[in-house]
């Protein structure tokens, strides 16, 4: 009952067309799974049993036992018949995330999964859109209620003011119980629009980074008590994974779409590109025919020759396996065929000008294309006669001296697979204008003013080149000194934002503390001694945008961000961008701090200000830093740098405010400065030792292995945690090199302790290199040590940073016998979608899940870890429970299926190992 029904829509005339009933695509009975055979045969057995047990209860008044330790039985397997269903559960779920199937039917295949683990036969999905407040419903099936789910129809919370779903979406958190009681819960009106009400109802939200954006319902019309907290739990935790399935098989259709859109595009640029090759290679023939029948005019040494080239060149551009020359002869009376090559005229004589076809063309002074037809046409009308074989198409164009026709150019074709086009036509008239040229050459006098004439235009040709030559060198002078310019520009400017970058900034903060200095001196005549303050600004959260919306949004906001803070200086200061999302401002001539602190919160209240990117509406803010002049600076650098400690500062007292950076800060600094300076000796010295915390067999509290935890015996300040250091040593890159003077002494104590197994942290950092294993196993073979007592812990972040890279580290390892625990499991991504591509040993079950079994959110804490037993037991590894404390914890653990466990309860790290070792874990 908590959907938008389609009564609303058919009283709002939206032109509903009717109700269909949801397809079901599970068997009846598959609302109650089928266990796997050991568990139903347990059943049976624990069945028949009790039955027997009841029986000899009337002779025997010790049956009583017996029948409680059978209900006991019945329930332990009930526990794993519902843990192989979970597991069965999130294997499909995974896999249907990966496959190819439409939306359609995942969707029915994913209620099919959920009607495995709980009543769902009344079952839907919505998905919600908290910008817009509106929702639509992805998925619906229900017996009862007859409404059509249409996913790409959106629904606006004002349309449905009393819609259950809507309650739920704005409420965030699972609810559970009839639709009274629900409705009283939720503070929501009855409404019949919305469907039948329901005996039991319950409902979960999906949460993408801690904000809601759908939820999955499933409800019972006639079962009053169909869901518990179990239910709940379960819902819950099956709808994230539902929900990451959804995004990946949404995520891969948009890229098939993107794809399948490029590849038209490409398709298309590749089809223009081509037409675009092919007029350009004809373009470069033609120009190289041109050039070529240039130069043959000037440097043929006989006409004859002239002729044959450019019977050559003409036979590059079009057919002319036929073809010939004609021209009058001086006396204009007959026409001679100085060069003529033909297939079936093989000579042509000269004869008395008459009417035929090549007359005809020096009579009219005009090109004539003429096929079959044509020939025939003008033939009839007494145009021409033809002389010699009948050609299927001819083409002939006049041929000029002083504008005067004094021959022709004629090529044809007796093939019906070959015409002629009005393009050739054009081209060899051009031919035909360059053979007139070269024949001026005849006649003694006219080759002597064609020589006049071809030296003019060549001078003139020549004096071009140079004018364009000069004109070229001026415009690359010109261009190479707006390059420079450029150049010059782009190295003192952010190439993003256009503001004046770190080199700029250091450059005018040289300048103003040079000014500074003089004012001082004047200072004492007298004058008012000036003073100005840099502001270091880093943006809250930003790596948020960059990974939810991505790096090109990220970029927009950095565009405004900057406008902003530009708008809100005055014109004399300097805005520069550093780098990343930090910002500097350098303001001069200031009355003193409180100008200082003034313009802070301006440029904080500016940037609070809402902005869209990539269509969502976001609030950034900022942490700032103020540094003051003061005369101990000598460089820029360095107020700089107290301005992004105070920056640091002002981020740890909570973000979107500013801080001045004082004399407190400067110690701490100090102080900082020493303790890394304690770190670089204390590696070349023997301060780092290891501690080792045992893990312990909760069964009989032997221990298996244990953990080693990295100390610091400082000269001064005594024994330090890794959280005393640590920070430091990861800024400078050297926490690195304490990490291998760890693995070292570790790998050392395996090679004297013969019992056991140690396990050492791995940080991400040396996950980023490709050398690590090997340089771990050079270190275990170096000291003769057994590879298979060492464990390498490491956390879900090392794995997905470069998975890749991850899974090769991880084989070479485990093929020399070194195994990888998975440590903080529970608290990154945690999902079969990635988990069970690496090779790992065991999960090891967060503190904050171990601690929450005896706290307020116990019932919680206890569905995730049965949900981590069922990962693990699915995978084949087992797990160890961290941070155990209570006994009550340890025995929640145990019971839940944990067989190993670490903590206070069962020993603190010391700097021996304990002495009571059990054999190692076999799994």
């Amino acid at each position: 009952m908590a959907r938008v029904g389609g009564a609303i829509h058919r009283q709002q005339g939206t032109g509903w067309r009717g109700p269909r009933k949801a397809t079901r695509p599970w068997p009846a009975q598959a609302r109650y799974p089928a266990r796997e055979h050991g568990g139903r045969q347990q059943v049976q057995k624990a069945s028949a049993t009790m039955g027997s047990a009841q029986n000899v209860t009337g002779a025997t008044g010790g049956a009583d036992s017996l029948v409680a330790e059978l209900r006991d039985a019945r329930a332990r397997v009930e526990s794993l018949e519902k843990s192989e269903r979970l597991q069965q559960a999130l294997y499909e779920i995974a896999d249907l995330a990966g496959s190819d199937l439409e939306m359609d039917e995942m969707l029915q295949r994913l209620h099919s999964v959920v009607a495995g683990l709980m009543y769902a036969e009344n079952f839907y999905i919505v998905l919600f859109d908290d910008v817009r407040d509106s929702y639509r419903f992805l998925y619906f099936a229900d017996r009862l209620d007859p409404y059509v789910a249409e996913p790409e129809q959106e629904i606006f919370a004002e349309e449905t003011p009393t819609s259950l779903t809507l309650a739920l979406l704005h409420h965030g958190e699972p609810v559970l119980g009839s639709s009274d009681k629900v409705r009283a819960q939720l503070s929501v009106g009855h409404d019949d629009r919305h469907g039948p009400d329901s005996e039991d109802w319950l409902g979960v939200p999906m949460r993408r980074d801690d904000r809601v954006c759908g939820a999955i319902v499933v409800q019972s019309y006639d079962r009053p008590d169909s869901y518990g907290d179990e239910e709940r739990a379960l819902l819950a935790f099956v709808a994230q994974h539902i929900l990451t399935a959804l995004d990946r098989h949404q995520a891969r259709e948009e890229l098939e779409r993107r794809v399948e859109e490029r590849t038209q595009a490409l398709q298309q640029s590749n089809r223009d590109l081509q037409s675009e090759i092919v007029e350009r290679q004809r373009a470069e023939r033609l120009q190289r025919a041109l050039f070529r029948i240039a130069e043959l005019s000037i440097t043929s040494d006989t006409l004859e020759r002239f002729y044959a080239q450019v019977h050559d060149v003409v036979g590059e551009l079009l057919y002319a396996r036929n073809f010939y020359i004609a021209l009058l002869s001086e006396d204009g009376e007959r026409l001679e065929f100085p060069y003529s090559i033909d297939e079936r005229d093989a000579a042509r004589v000269t004869r008395r000008l008459g009417a035929g076809m090549t007359e005809y063309v020096i009579s009219s002074g005009r090109p004539v294309l003429a096929d079959r037809q044509r020939i025939a046409e003008l033939e009839a009308q007494g145009h021409w006669r033809s002389h010699g074989s009948l050609s299927h198409c001819w083409l002939g164009v006049p041929l000029f001296r002083n504008d005067a026709v004094v021959g022709v150019i004629a090529v044809q074709s007796y093939s019906n697979a070959i015409n002629f086009s009005a393009r050739d036509q054009d081209l060899l008239t051009f031919v035909a204008h360059h053979i007139g040229i070269g024949l001026a050459r005849k006649q003694g006098q006219d080759r002597l003013i064609a020589a006049h004439v071809e030296l003019e235009q060549r001078v003139e040709s020549r004096t071009r080149e140079l004018a364009m030559a000069n004109a070229e060198l001026l415009e690359q002078i010109g261009e190479r000194l707006r390059a420079e310019q450029k150049l010059t520009h782009q190295a003192r400017h952010d190439a993003l934002t256009g503001l004046p970058n770190r080199s700029q900034l250091l450059d005018r903060l040289g300048t103003a503390i040079s000014n500074a200095r003089t004012s001082a001196r004047h200072s004492s005549m007298g004058e008012t001694p000036r003073v100005f303050a840099v502001l270091f600004l880093d943006l809250d959260r930003f790596k948020l945008v960059n990974d939810s919306v991505g790096h090109s949004a990220g970029d927009d906001l950095l565009v405004e961000a900057g406008r902003r803070i530009v708008a809100t200086v005055h014109d004399g200061d300097t805005v520069a961008r550093l780098g990343g999302d930090e910002f500097a401002i350098l303001i001069e001539d200031i009355d003193g701090l409180h100008a200082a602190e003034e313009l802070a919160q301006r440029i904080l209240n500016a940037l609070g200000q809402p902005c869209w990117v990539a269509g969502r509406e976001v609030f950034p803010s900022a942490s700032l830093g103020i540094a003051l002049w003061h005369p101990r600076y000598h460089t820029g650098a360095e107020l700089l740098r107290d301005a992004d400690a105070a920056m640091y500062r002002a981020k740890a007292s909570g973000r979107d405010r500013c801080a001045v950076f004082d004399e407190a800060m400067r110690e701490q600094a100090l102080q900082i400065l020493d303790l890394e300076a304690d770190l670089r000796r204390a590696i070349n010295g023997d301060s780092f030792i290891a501690h080792y915390q045992p893990i312990v067999r909760l069964g009989d509290n032997a221990v298996i292995g244990h953990e080693a935890l990295l100390r610091w015996r400082h000269h001064a300040r005594g024994l330090l945690s890794p959280g005393e250091f640590i920070g430091v040593g990861e800024d400078n890159g050297l926490i690195e090199e304490v990490d291998w003077l760890m693995y070292a002494q570790v790998i050392s104590r395996l090679s004297v302790d013969g019992t056991g197994y140690i396990s050492i942290n791995v940080s991400p950092r040396h996950f980023r290199t490709d050398d690590f294993a090997d340089r771990l196993l050079r270190l275990i073979d170096a000291a003769g040590a057994d590879p298979n007592r060492l464990r390498i812990e490491i956390t879900e972040v090392a794995l997905l940073d470069d998975v890749p890279r991850a899974l090769r580290t991880l084989e070479t390892l485990r093929g020399h016998g070194v195994l990888a625990q998975l440590d903080d499991f529970g608290t990154g991504y945690s999902a079969l979608s990635y988990l069970h591509r690496f090779p790992i040993e065991c999960l090891k079950i967060d503190r904050s899940f171990v601690a929450g079994l005896t706290g307020d959110s116990k019932n919680e804490s206890i569905a995730v870890v049965r949900a981590i037993q069922a990962l693990a037991g699915a995978l084949g590894i087992y797990t160890i429970g961290e941070g155990i404390e209570t006994d009550e914890q340890r025995a929640l653990l145990r019971e839940l299926g944990c067989d190993y466990g670490q903590g206070y309860l069962l020993g603190r790290p010391a700097e021996q190992m304990a002495s009571t070792i059990a054999p190692s874990v076999n799994r």
